[in-house]
């Protein structure tokens, strides 16, 4: 493992350092063990040589007391010296048992007592000695203090022995350690140099291999030379590199297969594909494009109403998919007109950072000519049949103004309700006849500005009769300084009135219907109207501005074709139309216009 070939590898090392460490320690203790106590006892034994001569030099001074008027002061002057001599004596002797210095205290003993005697005798004789007695006296003293001197000098020897000794010693550890340090350096560049060829060359390996496995290269492998830690990552690493192999190669196979599919359904649809990059460049195309492609309106590109919605697209990576067939773009193919809703799709992908758009044009020209034919038909058929019931209309007015005759209660009742029939299936008629005219962009609209509050005043009037008689409140609200619209009034009161008269119709007795007006962001105006009724049922939102259709269940009377009317002026006025369920009750349904 590598922590053991670590342990082993910096073990040389510990030795030295616990060689150097335990020679350290025995020259520390040996420097604070005997050594100290060899200094120690010199400097005891140099104090106590020095106060023997100091005491013995005081009991010759004492003798001078002698002769003098006072004996007793001298005697207990050399008693008091003689004590301190010899206390000091005896602890050299103690000390100097079984060394060489031993001869030397008996010598200086044998001095004293010789001393000490002369003392006595010549105090007893009151101090008056004669010449040789006081000659003897001195050369006593000498002895004594001679002693005193050997015994010095042999401490001093002595303490001159440790000291050399101290300092060999201190030399030698010196040596030692300057040389276990210096062996702990070497070992140490050695061991380090080891141990990094150990670890840096599988690491150098794994990062080598790892650097070309991030460029791309997953065939690298980093060579298993151990079974430590390092072996077991470079296995790991082997591993790895394994399954990134076989997923590259799974992935490889799986993207050819889908660009493979890609393609296949690519040239297999038939409405011309268009991929645009952001810059606006053709990426890709089918071949129902290709074929497209070599119109004249091609030539420079995509046809402005392609190039405009598609730039929209681009800049705000939102979808454009209109649904009417106002935005049908119209080529000559052949020998025939194709008609086309365009659909562009902004799409962006995070991995490759392609962002751009697919412009996909569907052929819808079997669906225009149907709807064309569609709307020629119910515009054909509702002329024709406004026609006749002009006449019938006619007739019964004429009849139930009794110029041709009287009428009895039942036959009156008949007629009343066959006008009101006629009535309401003329405005039926009316109604489809301006549906097909919107739709065929026939009826033009005559813009001409005005005054919002003016409109809303306006319809505000005309709108109160109706709902003042089904028992309900209307309440106009306008944004301040909301100034002029473009539209065609006569038109936008079309939608006004439907909007008000449905919310009439659907709310309750004592319900208020509000009227609004407010800005709107980019340049329009929004209208709205909002009722208290039941609301619209949430599957019915999409469809509601179809044509003919009707809420399910729902029981009061229509054609359906109100809001789709509605729709086309708005969308013909360039705005949009939606509607939503109100919190607590009740729809709203506004629109844009762009403000003059």
């Amino acid at each position: 493992m590598l922590r053991t070939r670590l342990f082993f590898g910096l073990l040389p090392l510990l030795l030295v350092l616990v060689v150097t460490g335990a020679y350290a320690i025995r020259v520390c203790r040996e420097l604070a063990g005997p050594l100290q106590h060899d200094l120690v006892a010199n400097y005891g034994a140099a104090l106590g040589c020095q106060e023997m001569r100091t005491a013995a030099t005081l009991m010759s001074s004492a003798l001078a007391l002698a002769p003098t008027s006072d004996p007793i002061g001298a005697r207990r002057e050399l008693d008091a010296r003689r004590e301190a001599f010899t206390r000091a004596l005896m602890l050299q002797s103690a000390s100097s048992a079984g060394t060489p210095r031993e001869r030397l205290v008996e010598e200086l003993d044998s001095a004293f007592q010789d001393f000490s005697s002369r003392c006595d005798r010549t105090l007893a004789a009151g101090g008056s000695v004669s010449q040789d007695e006081f000659r003897a006296n001195e050369d006593s003293l000498y002895r004594v203090l001679k002693a005193i001197d050997r015994l010095t000098a042999s401490d001093y020897a002595a303490s001159r022995e440790t000291e050399a000794h101290a300092e060999q010693l201190a030399n030698t550890a010196v040596r030692v350690l300057t040389v276990g340090i210096a062996a702990a350096v070497a070992l140490s560049a050695v061991l380090a140099w080891l141990v990094a060829a150990w670890l840096l060359g599988p690491i150098k390996g794994l990062t080598a291999s790892a650097i070309a496995l991030g460029e791309g290269n997953l065939d690298t492998r980093v060579p298993e030379i151990s079974r430590d830690e390092l072996g077991s990552l470079a296995r790991s690493f082997n591993t790895m590199a394994a399954k990134l192999r076989t997923y590259r190669d799974a992935t490889l196979a799986r993207v050819l297969r889908t660009q493979r599919t890609m393609e296949a359904t690519l040239t297999s649809t038939p409405d011309p594909l268009f991929l645009v990059s952001k810059e606006g460049n053709l990426e890709v195309r089918n071949p129902a494009a290709d074929e497209l492609s070599r119109l004249p309106e091609f030539g420079g590109g995509l046809p402005a109403s392609l190039a405009e919605p598609l730039a929209a697209v681009l800049a705000s990576d939102e979808h454009y998919l209109p649904t009417d067939y106002g935005r049908v773009v119209t080529f000559r193919v052949g020998s025939e007109d194709r008609h086309y809703l365009p659909r562009i799709l902004a799409i962006g992908d995070k991995l490759t950072e392609f962002k751009g758009a697919a412009v996909i044009l569907q052929d819808v020209t079997k669906f225009r000519l149907l709807d064309d034919a569609k709307t020629n038909l119910v515009g054909t058929v509702s002329h024709e049949l406004k026609t006749p019931l002009t006449g019938l209309r006619m007739a019964v007015y004429l009849l139930l103004e009794k110029t041709l005759g009287p009428l009895t209660p039942a036959q009156r009742e008949m007629l009343e309700s066959a006008r009101d029939d006629a009535d309401r299936l003329l405005r039926i008629l009316d109604s489809l006849l301006d549906l097909a005219r919107l739709e065929a962009g026939a009826s033009a609209l005559e813009h001409r500005p005005i005054a919002v509050d003016d409109l809303l005043r306006g319809i505000a009037d005309e709108a109160r009769a109706f709902i003042s008689a089904a028992g309900q409140h209307l309440d106009v609200r306008e944004q301040p300084g909301l100034g002029y619209v473009n539209v065609d009034a006569s038109r936008l009161r079309h939608v006004f009135i439907n909007l008000l008269s449905n919310a009439a119709k659907y709310s309750p007795a004592g319900a208020r219907i509000t009227l609004a007006a407010s800005a709107a962001p980019l340049g329009f105006v929004q209208f709205s109207v909002r009722d208290e009724g039941e609301g619209i049922p949430p599957d019915s939102l999409p469809r509601i501005f179809d044509r003919f259709y009707r809420v399910p269940g729902q029981a009061k009377p229509g054609a359906g074709i109100g809001l789709a009317i509605a729709r086309e002026i708005v969308v013909a006025h360039g705005g949009t139309i939606a509607c939503s369920n109100v919190p607590g009750g009740g729809a709203e349904f506004h629109f844009l216009v762009p403000s003059g």
